[in-house]
């Protein structure tokens, strides 16, 4: 059975938009996010970022304390 030309052409667009969609998404969750740590919420706390953050610097590549996961659901920055 041959397929009409413009059969053919709708199916390779469509393709070539799925395989792109799959890049974009596929580098947006390799892309790193921008930390969310800022040095103004413990000078205004007097905690230390440890407080909240599992790393002793403040990001996030570790995760969160559960003090800091109760602190972030409030949505509040002093800064």
């Amino acid at each position: 059975m041959v397929r009409p030309v413009g059969l053919r052409v709708a199916l390779r667009a469509t393709l070539s938009a799925f395989a792109l969609a799959g890049l974009v998404g596929g580098a947006m969750v390799i892309a790193p996010a921008p930390a969310s740590a800022k040095k103004c919420i413990s000078e205004a706390t007097g905690l230390p970022c440890k407080k909240c953050h599992n790393s002793p610097t403040g990001g996030k590549e570790e995760g969160w304390t559960s003090y800091g996961q109760k602190y972030k659901a409030k949505g509040k920055s002093p800064c």
